[in-house]
């Protein structure tokens, strides 16, 4: 059975977190444009986006939960670039900072897009960040939107709860 098409998605009302990392900073700064742009575009208002920066990948985690804890958002987007190195540590990282934002978006229950690029070279990590291969900073954001909406529509409905901040 083939998924629904997702047409446009309607951003209009909802307030977005961006958690950025420091690190490989000259691909995230590309991550982040590409999201900022496909929020407007979807009818997030500019004043309804707050971007925190955090030194690192794996930091996404915590800043993504305090973000959460606020109860301000509808949606957050985590931004930031892994790429390999000589050593295993990459993989640290991106598995670590994975599985502290899955566990962030489960515990708040609001979603948390992975818009981590995991990458071998740099020249990969600008391919997929406004490159070649698309911008994957966009790809986060328009699923961030999307699952704020059907979350948004599944509480409307009354059997999922209220809308953040409400509880």
């Amino acid at each position: 059975m083939d998924a629904p098409s997702r047409g446009r998605i309607d951003g209009a009302g909802l307030r977005v977190a961006i958690a950025v990392s420091r690190f490989n900073e000259s691909v995230t700064r590309r991550l982040l444009a590409g999201a900022e742009d496909a929020l407007r575009r979807c009818g997030v208002a500019d004043e309804a986006v707050d971007v925190e920066w955090v030194p690192g990948t794996f930091d996404l985690p915590v800043i993504a939960q305090a973000l959460a804890r606020t109860g301000r958002y509808h949606a957050i987007v985590c931004l930031g670039c892994v790429i390999r190195g000589e050593t295993t540590h990459d993989r640290y990282v991106a598995t670590g900072a994975a599985a502290g934002l899955g566990r962030v978006a489960l515990d708040a229950g609001l979603p948390v897009t992975f818009g981590v690029l995991t990458t071998e070279t740099l020249a990969q990590a600008e391919a997929r960040s406004g490159g070649a291969h698309g911008n994957k900073g966009e790809d986060a954001a328009l699923a961030a939107v999307e699952m704020a909406g059907t979350i948004r529509r599944i509480r409307a409905s009354g059997s999922a709860g209220a809308e953040p901040g409400s509880a």
